[in-house]
């Protein structure tokens, strides 16, 4: 049976083939994790991956990470280690030798890089390849990456359900609430998250209390939620896909707005109005329907409740490896949702100097509509 990895990179060989292209070079990024399961962070040591429309894949990396490099479930790929004595290019000369990129056709070579590729590898390769023309592996890679298989699903489902009890664990506090600092809160949730199974928080987490909440990206600090204080909690972590061996990591991004007390005369409106565009934008999501039009959806409701102006970001973005990456749902983005994608649905209201609302759920598109991944009360009352 072959892994998950194996089926991606026949996969990516399938869309060099269409697309006209010859190969694909990645080094340590999502697309690198996506391909081989190996994750690492970017550094000046030259490790890059070589995916050939024809004949076997291979990495050229630092000798470091032999032990790594041998668990991956990748079974073709050919691992070429090189030293700190020894001139990595070469072995990526070699490599690129043994595809004859070129060699029967009087075009040239069409060779796609990481989005991320450092400008100093892109020179390596241009100078190993002067002949070649260069362009981006986002072409192949992310009509893959968008459509998550069974497996990501699953992981997603996984990082929903933690944000889900870490979300309850939250509300049913009530009036313990009040006194706590942002960054007292914010400290709590990411432990109650690794508590619940996470492997780490998916980004840093949000407690934006009373007018902070009216930055749509508030930095927690030292205020004290008091009593009638809209906060936003904006949070979530990522968890371990169950690929056989390997890596990937999927996160979960939930938002509430919650208030301990009676909270301010416009909130419960404003609230009521964002509940109403995310259920909107929501209900518009199904195979076929562009990703603009779900934007639209939202802001239609908001602008129709005169809030057009405090609604300042577009409605969602996609959601796998990274915690950004598309789908992005923004009006005038014409892609088409497919069954498989998994994207944020998340308007906001932020009337500055007072508060701020928002509302985030993940949800994935269907074979005819959407899966929300996400079950909490999206309600602001708290206690239990």
């Amino acid at each position: 049976m072959t892994s998950p990895f194996e089926r991606r990179i026949a996969a990516c060989r399938d869309r060099l083939a269409e697309t006209d292209a010859d190969l694909i070079v990645c080094f340590p990024s999502p697309n690198l994790t996506y391909l081989t399961g190996f994750e690492e962070s970017p550094s000046e040591r030259h490790l890059l991956l070589f995916v050939p429309r024809s004949g076997d894949p291979a990495l050229v990396a630092p000798a470091m990470y032999e032990a790594q490099l041998s668990e991956l479930p990748v079974a073709d790929l050919q691992r070429r280690l090189w030293t700190d004595a020894d001139d990595p290019l070469a072995h990526a000369a070699d490599v690129l030798e043994g595809y004859a990129l070129g060699a029967n056709d009087p075009d040239p070579a069409t060779v796609l890089v990481d989005d991320r590729l450092w400008a100093t590898f892109v020179q390596d390769l241009r100078d190993l390849l002067p002949n070649a023309e260069f362009g981006l592996a986002s072409r192949v890679l992310e009509p893959l990456r968008i459509r998550k298989d069974d497996v990501e699903l699953a992981a997603l489902r996984r990082a929903g359900a933690i944000a889900d009890r870490v979300s309850l664990a939250i509300r049913e506090r009530g009036d313990d609430l009040l006194g706590t600092t942002e960054s007292e809160l914010a400290a709590e949730i990411d432990r109650l998250l690794a508590a619940e199974g996470g492997s780490e928080p998916a980004f840093e987490t949000i407690v934006a209390a009373g007018p902070n909440g009216a930055r749509p990206h508030h930095h927690s600090g030292s205020r004290e939620i008091e009593a009638g204080d809209p906060v936003v909690l904006d949070f979530g972590a990522f968890v371990d896909a169950e690929l056989g061996g390997g890596t990937g990591r999927y996160p979960g991004d939930q938002t509430r707005t919650i208030v301990v007390g009676e909270p301010p005369a416009a909130y419960e409106r404003v609230h009521e109005v964002v509940s109403a565009a995310q259920q909107a934008a929501i209900d518009a999501v199904e195979p076929g329907v562009t990703a603009g039009a779900v934007d639209r959806a939202a802001r239609r409701v908001i602008d129709e409740a005169g809030y057009g102006d405090a609604f300042v970001h577009r409605t969602g973005h996609g959601v796998g490896l990274e915690v950004h990456e598309p789908p992005y749902i923004v009006d005038g983005n014409d892609r088409e949702l497919e069954p498989g994608m998994v994207f944020s649905v998340e308007p906001g209201i932020y009337l500055e100097d007072e508060f701020g609302v928002r509302i985030e759920d993940l949800v994935a598109v269907t074979a005819d509509g959407a899966e929300r991944l996400n079950g909490t009360p999206r309600g602001w009352e708290t206690g239990d």
